[in-house]
């Protein structure tokens, strides 16, 4: 996760949304991935997960998907997840939650049968604090527009504040 924190760190000195993320497999970073393109003309393709999945298939990796582990600061969205799962990556540890978007809690069971058996691992809560103060030091920024009057915005400030009161 540190390695995805690094990422996200990179993204934020270029303006962008602050997620990273990196694919391991037996203990070794194969790929990784930091936000693109939330700055400017926006996309909502470029995300951390989906560019260290792309990298990760541009490159010489040929190992079974199942035994990848992906780390990120910031729970997947839904687009990311669902890529992610379709990809046959089946383990997902994640930093921060995404209160606005976040997609691992999707009730897999209830879905047609290509998911519903699916048996997914997800670990919240890794290094959450570290990945909370680049987000709310995102959120501060007085030059940001990206999701600056989002739930997710108001959401970390929020946490962020909880976090000082508790210090």
């Amino acid at each position: 996760m540190q390695k995805a924190l690094m990422e996200a760190k990179q993204a934020y000195a270029r303006g962008e949304f602050p997620v990273g993320c990196v694919i391991v497999h037996k203990n070794r970073i194969v790929s990784a991935g930091s936000r693109e393109n939330s700055i400017g003309k926006t996309n909502e393709m470029d995300h951390a997960e989906i560019l260290a999945l792309r990298s990760l298939y541009q490159g010489s990796f040929d190992g079974e998907p199942a035994d990848l582990t992906v780390y990120s600061t910031m729970e997947p969205c839904l687009m990311c997840f669902s890529t992610l799962i379709v990809n046959g990556i089946r383990r997902i540890v994640y930093a921060y939650e995404d209160a606005m978007g976040g997609g691992t809690n999707v009730p897999m069971k209830v879905l047609n049968p290509l998911y519903k058996e699916m048996e997914i691992t997800i670990i919240p809560g890794i290094l959450r604090r570290e990945s909370l103060e680049i987000f709310a030091k995102f959120f501060n920024r007085p030059d940001n527009q990206y999701l600056s009057d989002s739930y997710l915005a108001r959401y970390t400030l929020s946490q962020q504040s909880k976090v000082k009161r508790l210090e």
